[in-house]
């Protein structure tokens, strides 16, 4: 059975993002050990999962990345991988998703992960954003969780664990300590 695996950058005190969604206090000069486990998971997965918030701040930038020749040559190899993998995108009020390899879901996202996750395939990775990852948390379907944290402490922001009614038992499977400061903590539940 597939797999739902989150990659989230998040801050030391657990916020994903600032009080007004702030994302500027996030590290992206990444050194390669963080580049190849980001690289891995996303070779390891076959469909992205993604809110309407991160989908439109995806589909403004991956398309012309791929065809910009100021890119980086990790953002060309990358928004390659993005523009040509299938994306799944969860918004009550989009009517469309324009960008290729896309798809909109408007259902029951219990129901929808269910049906992709009995389908053949690599895993799903879901990216993001804070309140679509707190309703797959809220309703068990992550099965690893790829923590980036941050070296920073926000003090207040949007956290993806507020809200939970039950505790959420994890287990290490694998950390991964970075020369640029982030701690990359990977973890599945216990049942």
């Amino acid at each position: 059975m597939r797999k739902v695996k989150l990659q989230m950058q998040m801050s030391l005190d657990g916020f994903v993002a600032g009080p007004q969604g702030e994302l500027d206090w996030m590290v992206w000069n990444w050194d390669d050990e963080l580049k190849k486990h980001a690289s891995d998971l996303a070779d390891s997965a076959d469909t992205i999962l993604v809110g309407r918030v991160t989908y439109q701040g995806m589909a403004d930038y991956w398309p012309a990345a791929a065809t910009n020749p100021e890119s980086a040559k990790e953002d060309l190899e990358f928004a390659h991988k993005m523009n040509d993998t299938s994306k799944i995108v969860f918004s009550k009020t989009l009517s469309t998703a324009e960008w290729k390899n896309t798809s909109l879901v408007k259902e029951d996202v219990a129901s929808a992960i269910n049906r992709l996750k009995q389908q053949p395939g690599k895993d799903l990775l879901i990216y993001g954003g804070a309140g679509l990852v707190s309703s797959f948390i809220k309703l068990g379907l992550i099965d690893e969780y790829h923590l980036f944290v941050n070296p920073v402490v926000l003090g207040s922001g949007l956290s993806i664990f507020q809200g939970l009614e039950k505790r959420l038992n994890l287990k290490l499977i694998k950390s991964i300590t970075s020369s640029v400061g982030i701690v990359v903590l990977v973890y599945q539940p216990v049942q």
